[in-house]
C-alpha cells in the first residue's frame, strides 16, 4: 500500500449518529441487574431485527490469550444466555479452544452499530455438558453437521479441495446410512461464559457516550462514585467516562 488511508475522507455516514436519541441513565435503567438489562436489550434488538438489515444480532467478538500472552479476537454466533452466562459452540482443538484451555479468562463484545449499543461482557469460559453439546449438535441442520465433521478448524489445510473432498465423503456416508452418520465429533462442544463484568454502552453524537458497568470486583473509585445493584447486590455499578 502506497498512499495511506485516509479515514476522514469516507462518506460521512456517521452524520445521522444520534444513539437513537436515548441517554442511558441510571434511574431510568430497566434493572440494575446486568443479566436481566442485557436481557432487556437484545430483546429489544430483536423485536426491531427489521431495522437491522445487515447485522446478526447475536454475532459477538470473542478475546482469548495464547500462554505466550498474545491476544486473538474473532467473532461467534451467540447460541444462548441465561443468569449463568454466554454459550456458544466450537471445536476444542481449535486456536480459541487451545487458548482458553490453558487460560479460561476470555471478553466478549457485542455491537449493535444501527442503534449505537455495545455491550462489554468478561469472564472465566468452561466447558457445557456432553449432553447438552450433544443435543445442540443433533438439533443444527445436517449440512452444518457435515461442515462442522469435515473441518479440524484452525489447522493447517493444503487447499480448498482438501475440505470439498472431506464433506463429499461425509455427504456419502450419511447419504449410506442417514443423519447420524454425522455424528459430533469428540473435540467438538460448547463454552460457558460465566460473567463477572458487563459494560452497556449507549453513543451519543457528542461523543459523551454513556457507559453504565456493573462487576463483582469494586472498582477503582471513592465510594461515592459506584453502588451495589440492589437486584444483585453481590454486584457493584457504576459509571465510567467515555
Amino acid at each position: 500500500m502506497n498512499t495511506p488511508m485516509d479515514i476522514a475522507s469516507l462518506p460521512a455516514w456517521r452524520k445521522a449518529y444520534s444513539g437513537d436519541g436515548r441517554l442511558l441513565l441510571e434511574d431510568a435503567l430497566p434493572s440494575r441487574d446486568p443479566f436481566k438489562l442485557f436481557d432487556f436489550w437484545f430483546r429489544e434488538m430483536a423485536a426491531r431485527k427489521d431495522e437491522l438489515t445487515f447485522e446478526e444480532i447475536n454475532a459477538v467478538s470473542v478475546s482469548t490469550v495464547s500462554a505466550e500472552g498474545r491476544p486473538s479476537s474473532r467473532m461467534v454466533l451467540l447460541k444462548s444466555y441465561d443468569d449463568a452466562g454466554f454459550t456458544f459452540y466450537t471445536n476444542y482443538d481449535s486456536r480459541k479452544g487451545t487458548q482458553l484451555a490453558g487460560n479460561p479468562n476470555a471478553a466478549m463484545l457485542f455491537y449493535w452499530p444501527k442503534f449505537h449499543r455495545q455491550v462489554r461482557v468478561e469472564g472465566v469460559v468452561e466447558k457445557v455438558s456432553f449432553e447438552q453439546a450433544e443435543a445442540y449438535w443433533n438439533s443444527r441442520p445436517v449440512a452444518s453437521r457435515i461442515g462442522g465433521k469435515a473441518s479440524a478448524q484452525s489447522t493447517v489445510i493444503p487447499d480448498r479441495a482438501h475440505l470439498e473432498r472431506r464433506k463429499a465423503e461425509l455427504e456419502q456416508l450419511v447419504a449410506e446410512e442417514g443423519a447420524s452418520a454425522a455424528s459430533k465429533p469428540k473435540t467438538w462442544g460448547g463454552l460457558l461464559l460465566r460473567p463477572r463484568y458487563f459494560e452497556f454502552w449507549q453513543g451519543q453524537s457528542d461523543r459523551l457516550h454513556d457507559r453504565i458497568c456493573f462487576s463483582t470486583d469494586r472498582p477503582d473509585a471513592g465510594s461515592a462514585d459506584f453502588i451495589h445493584s440492589a437486584d444483585r447486590p453481590d454486584w457493584h455499578m457504576f459509571r465510567l467516562a467515555p
